[in-house]
């Protein structure tokens, strides 16, 4: 499992206080409000800045404890900001991070290996589990009730069933 989410990627400043703009990858950007703290990402590996202040329009505005100029803000444009797990936003029964669905092997109903999930496409009405087969082809599964059946994230395993045409 993943001990870290990225939920924005600094793009520029903003102002001359070391403000900075953030395109957020999460599906809240208002999570950045609630947000204490956050690693964002360098060569060295993640570093932790205290948030000072988030204000959220069409776009994200970051302040950061300790970036006070533009000048500053430029080192970390275009990497990532990330949160822990334990700040990770709380999700409902039978809702996954993404993060820890990829890579977890498939298993059909009758107990065969079908692959591993390789890819989620969020689409409006639900998201789309692409599977890498055994075979090497590919196979999209909705993420509905009546396909999946069982998502076991700590021991890496998503029981499906496949519905009649999703191998056609």
């Amino acid at each position: 499992m993943e001990d870290y989410f990225k939920i924005g990627i600094i793009t520029s400043s903003h102002g001359v206080r070391g403000e900075m703009k953030v395109y957020p990858t999460t599906d809240d950007a208002r999570r950045f409000k609630k947000l204490k703290q956050v690693f964002v990402e360098t060569k060295e590996g993640f570093k932790v800045f205290e948030v000072e202040s988030a204000r959220v329009s069409d776009k994200v505005l970051l302040k950061l404890k300790g970036i006070d100029t533009p000048e500053e803000v430029v080192k970390y444009r275009q990497r990532g900001i990330f949160v822990d797990r334990k700040n990770a936003v709380r999700l409902s029964k039978d809702e996954y991070f993404i993060a820890d669905l990829i890579g977890i092997k498939v298993i059909c109903d009758d107990g065969s290996e079908l692959g591993t999930l390789k890819e989620v496409m969020p689409t409006g009405a639900n998201d789309v589990y692409v599977v890498s087969m055994n075979d090497g082809k590919e196979v999209l599964i909705p993420a509905i009730k009546d396909c999946i059946l069982d998502v076991d994230v700590e021991e890496g395993c998503m029981k499906v069933h496949l519905l009649d045409g999703l191998l056609d």
